[in-house]
Protein backbone atom coordinates (compact mmCIF):
# COMPACT_ATOMS: atom_id res chain seq x y z
CA UNK A 1 0.00 0.00 0.00
CA UNK A 2 1.53 3.81 -0.90
CA UNK A 3 2.06 5.64 1.98
CA UNK A 4 -0.34 8.54 0.89
CA UNK A 5 -3.42 6.31 0.74
CA UNK A 6 -2.52 4.79 4.50
CA UNK A 7 -1.82 8.33 5.47
CA UNK A 8 -5.73 9.17 4.06
CA UNK A 9 -6.71 5.87 6.07
CA UNK A 10 -5.16 7.06 9.05
CA UNK A 11 -6.63 10.47 9.21
CA UNK A 12 -10.18 8.91 8.53
CA UNK A 13 -9.49 6.32 11.12
CA UNK A 14 -8.36 9.25 13.40
CA UNK A 15 -11.66 11.42 12.93
CA UNK A 16 -13.27 7.88 13.33
CA UNK A 17 -11.97 7.47 17.32
CA UNK A 18 -13.04 10.94 18.09
CA UNK A 19 -16.54 10.49 16.84
CA UNK A 20 -16.59 13.07 13.98
CA UNK A 21 -18.75 12.79 10.98
CA UNK A 22 -15.98 11.86 8.01
CA UNK A 23 -14.07 9.81 10.16
CA UNK A 24 -13.81 6.01 9.51
CA UNK A 25 -12.77 2.82 11.19
CA UNK A 26 -9.28 1.76 9.29
CA UNK A 27 -10.07 -1.45 7.41
CA UNK A 28 -6.65 -2.81 6.54
CA UNK A 29 -7.66 -6.61 6.00
CA UNK A 30 -4.89 -8.47 4.22
CA UNK A 31 -3.19 -5.18 3.09
CA UNK A 32 0.32 -5.27 2.12
CA UNK A 33 2.27 -3.10 4.91
CA UNK A 34 5.64 -4.81 4.79
CA UNK A 35 8.14 -3.05 6.12
CA UNK A 36 5.26 0.43 7.04
CA UNK A 37 6.43 2.91 8.95
CA UNK A 38 3.71 3.24 11.57
CA UNK A 39 5.61 4.60 14.45
CA UNK A 40 2.95 5.95 17.07
CA UNK A 41 -0.07 5.47 14.61
CA UNK A 42 -3.48 5.28 16.34
CA UNK A 43 -5.05 2.03 15.16
CA UNK A 44 -7.24 1.25 17.69
CA UNK A 45 -10.33 -1.05 16.90
CA UNK A 46 -8.72 -1.30 13.31
CA UNK A 47 -9.35 -3.82 11.35
CA UNK A 48 -5.70 -5.58 10.82
CA UNK A 49 -7.14 -9.14 9.82
CA UNK A 50 -4.85 -11.24 7.96
CA UNK A 51 -2.24 -7.78 7.39
CA UNK A 52 1.22 -8.38 6.06
CA UNK A 53 3.19 -6.44 8.47
CA UNK A 54 6.31 -8.02 8.38
CA UNK A 55 9.34 -5.84 9.37
CA UNK A 56 6.78 -2.87 9.86
CA UNK A 57 7.57 -0.35 12.37
CA UNK A 58 5.01 -0.11 15.00
CA UNK A 59 6.83 0.89 18.01
CA UNK A 60 4.35 2.89 20.38
CA UNK A 61 1.72 2.71 17.89
CA UNK A 62 -1.83 2.73 20.08
CA UNK A 63 -3.18 -0.99 18.96
CA UNK A 64 -6.16 -1.13 21.87
CA UNK A 65 -8.83 -3.45 20.75
CA UNK A 66 -7.63 -4.00 17.16
CA UNK A 67 -8.23 -7.32 14.96
CA UNK A 68 -5.10 -8.75 14.17
CA UNK A 69 -5.85 -11.89 13.78
CA UNK A 70 -3.76 -13.80 11.59
CA UNK A 71 -1.75 -11.16 10.89
CA UNK A 72 2.29 -11.31 9.94
CA UNK A 73 4.14 -9.24 12.37
CA UNK A 74 7.04 -10.83 11.69
CA UNK A 75 10.61 -8.97 12.67
CA UNK A 76 7.80 -6.35 13.59
CA UNK A 77 8.78 -3.68 16.06
CA UNK A 78 6.13 -3.78 18.11
CA UNK A 79 8.21 -1.69 21.07
CA UNK A 80 5.96 0.09 23.63
CA UNK A 81 2.98 -0.64 21.69
CA UNK A 82 -0.35 -0.72 23.38
CA UNK A 83 -1.93 -3.47 22.62
CA UNK A 84 -4.51 -3.84 25.42
CA UNK A 85 -7.64 -5.97 24.53
CA UNK A 86 -6.38 -7.06 20.87
CA UNK A 87 -7.27 -9.99 19.25
CA UNK A 88 -3.96 -12.02 17.98
CA UNK A 89 -5.04 -14.91 17.50
CA UNK A 90 -2.78 -17.03 15.04
CA UNK A 91 -0.73 -14.41 14.84
CA UNK A 92 2.82 -14.69 13.55
CA UNK A 93 5.13 -13.03 16.30
CA UNK A 94 8.65 -14.62 15.23
CA UNK A 95 11.26 -12.08 15.91
CA UNK A 96 8.92 -9.55 16.56
CA UNK A 97 10.22 -6.68 19.14
CA UNK A 98 7.81 -7.04 22.07
CA UNK A 99 9.48 -4.95 24.46
CA UNK A 100 7.70 -2.81 26.68
CA UNK A 101 4.81 -3.28 24.64
CA UNK A 102 1.31 -4.14 26.99
CA UNK A 103 -1.12 -7.03 25.81
CA UNK A 104 -2.89 -6.98 29.19
CA UNK A 105 -6.58 -8.55 27.94
CA UNK A 106 -5.04 -10.00 24.65
CA UNK A 107 -5.86 -12.92 22.87
CA UNK A 108 -2.79 -15.07 21.89
CA UNK A 109 -4.01 -18.50 21.20
CA UNK A 110 -2.49 -20.29 18.71
CA UNK A 111 -0.20 -17.51 18.00
CA UNK A 112 3.50 -17.58 17.64
CA UNK A 113 5.39 -15.86 20.55
CA UNK A 114 8.91 -14.84 20.56
CA UNK A 115 11.38 -16.51 22.20
CA UNK A 116 13.96 -13.95 22.34
CA UNK A 117 15.06 -11.44 24.29
CA UNK A 118 12.26 -9.26 21.74
CA UNK A 119 9.59 -10.05 24.53
CA UNK A 120 11.14 -9.04 27.67
CA UNK A 121 9.44 -6.75 29.68
CA UNK A 122 6.06 -7.22 28.14
CA UNK A 123 3.38 -6.48 30.35
CA UNK A 124 0.72 -9.55 30.06
CA UNK A 125 -2.49 -10.38 32.40
CA UNK A 126 -2.88 -13.48 34.71
CA UNK A 127 -4.52 -15.36 31.27
CA UNK A 128 -1.48 -14.37 29.17
CA UNK A 129 1.15 -15.80 32.32
CA UNK A 130 -0.91 -19.17 32.89
CA UNK A 131 -0.91 -19.70 29.11
CA UNK A 132 2.79 -19.53 28.47
CA UNK A 133 3.17 -21.20 31.72
CA UNK A 134 1.55 -23.92 30.65
CA UNK A 135 3.30 -24.72 27.69
CA UNK A 136 6.70 -24.23 29.68
CA UNK A 137 5.08 -27.22 31.56
CA UNK A 138 3.91 -29.03 28.96
CA UNK A 139 7.75 -29.70 27.26
CA UNK A 140 9.27 -33.30 27.53
CA UNK A 141 12.85 -32.44 29.79
CA UNK A 142 14.26 -34.64 32.15
CA UNK A 143 16.90 -32.43 33.94
CA UNK A 144 16.15 -31.98 37.59
CA UNK A 145 16.38 -27.94 37.58
CA UNK A 146 13.88 -28.12 34.62
CA UNK A 147 11.82 -30.60 37.05
CA UNK A 148 12.19 -28.52 40.27
CA UNK A 149 10.90 -25.25 37.89
CA UNK A 150 8.23 -27.25 36.35
CA UNK A 151 7.07 -28.40 39.60
CA UNK A 152 7.01 -25.38 40.71
CA UNK A 153 4.45 -23.07 38.67
CA UNK A 154 2.60 -26.46 37.58
CA UNK A 155 -0.37 -25.68 39.44
CA UNK A 156 -0.18 -21.67 38.39
CA UNK A 157 -0.19 -23.31 34.53
CA UNK A 158 -3.02 -25.89 35.19
CA UNK A 159 -5.33 -22.47 35.34
CA UNK A 160 -4.91 -21.70 32.13
CA UNK A 161 -7.24 -22.37 29.63
CA UNK A 162 -5.06 -24.33 27.40
CA UNK A 163 -4.02 -27.02 30.41
CA UNK A 164 -6.29 -29.12 28.87
CA UNK A 165 -5.13 -29.75 25.56
CA UNK A 166 -1.59 -29.46 26.96
CA UNK A 167 -2.77 -33.10 29.04
CA UNK A 168 -1.92 -30.97 32.18
CA UNK A 169 -5.09 -31.90 33.71
CA UNK A 170 -5.50 -34.04 36.32
CA UNK A 171 -1.21 -34.69 37.22
CA UNK A 172 -0.51 -35.07 40.53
Amino acid sequence: MDSKKLQEILAKHTKWLNGEDSGECADLGRADLVDANLVGADLGRANLIGADLVGANLRGANLVGADLRRADLVGANLRGANLVGADLRRADLRGADLRRADLRGADIDVSAWPLWCGSKNVKVDRHIAAQLAAHFCALDCDDPDYQAAREAILEFGKTSHVARYLDLIGEV
